[in-house]
């Protein structure tokens, strides 16, 4: 179970995240959609502390961390909750002067200080997984975006997780390799991957998510099924957001 309550985040007097309030059970996948700057990739980044709440509680896994203007949290408790999440980035950041293998086995023996064996068996299994142990000494530089993206999600399921989260995963990417991250998503959601991921990409979230929050302003504006939220919107601002979206968009989305 992931609890979000009354989460508020501000930089400087701009409030961003306003009382939001949400649940994310275990094996499920959610989806934070919404238009640019509505808050989607900072509640994201509230979860595993990227960015530190200003109030409110999460509570995650066995962890639970209530903020407050003023209040310092612990290095500590930070890195409990932190290494219950795994984060898969818009532009994949692999460390260029590894290997594919080497970006994936990097956590597990410098942080969790697994022995090379391990690391690098555990390593190949999640790259069979995401379709890519074939370029398993493969330099970052030669593969493709979605290549990259592919491993870059091996490497954050790496230490087994609790959740796994995405900050649009496929934004950087054409359409053809944005698929492939897509099929892979696809995939660990069937197999009963936690996932929360922001994305523009309401293909995605139609085919990936059990739940879609749209949020804008900060808000929390409306929350449901896929099916309902891209067909039938109850709120007004939904419906303008979904109705902005082109035909042709539209028309890919397995609603």
């Amino acid at each position: 179970m992931i609890e979000l309550t009354h989460i508020e985040k501000r930089f400087g007097d701009n409030l961003v995240l306003k009382d939001i309030s949400v649940e994310m059970a275990e094996g499920s996948v959610t989806a934070l959609v919404g238009p640019s700057g509505g808050g989607k990739s900072t509640l994201l980044r509230c979860i595993n502390l990227l960015e530190t709440p200003t109030s409110g509680k999460i509570h995650l896994g066995d962890e639970e961390i209530e903020f407050a203007p003023g209040r310092k949290i612990g290095w500590q408790q930070i890195q409990r909750l932190r290494r219950q999440t795994g984060m898969v980035f818009q532009n994949f950041q692999l460390f260029p002067h590894q290997t594919a293998i080497g970006n994936v086995m990097e956590g597990l023996v410098t942080v969790l200080r697994w022995p090379a064996d391990r690391a690098r068996a555990r390593a190949m299994e999640l790259l069979e997984k995401v379709g890519m142990a074939h370029k398993a000494d493969a330099w970052p530089a030669t593969l493709s975006g979605g290549q990259q993206q592919r491993v870059a999600i091996a490497r954050a399921l790496a230490p087994s997780p609790r959740v796994l989260l995405c900050d649009e995963p496929t934004s950087a990417l054409d359409p053809e390799l944005a698929e492939e991250v897509v099929e892979v998503l696809s995939r660990l959601a069937r197999e009963g991957t936690t996932m929360i991921m922001a994305t523009h990409d309401l293909r995605l979230a139609s085919r990936v998510a059990d739940k879609v929050i749209f949020l804008d302003g900060g808000l929390v504006v409306e929350s449901g099924p896929p099916g309902k939220i891209f067909s039938k919107p109850e709120r007004e601002r939904t419906k303008k957001f979904i109705a902005s979206l082109s035909a042709t968009h539209v028309s890919d989305y397995e609603i």
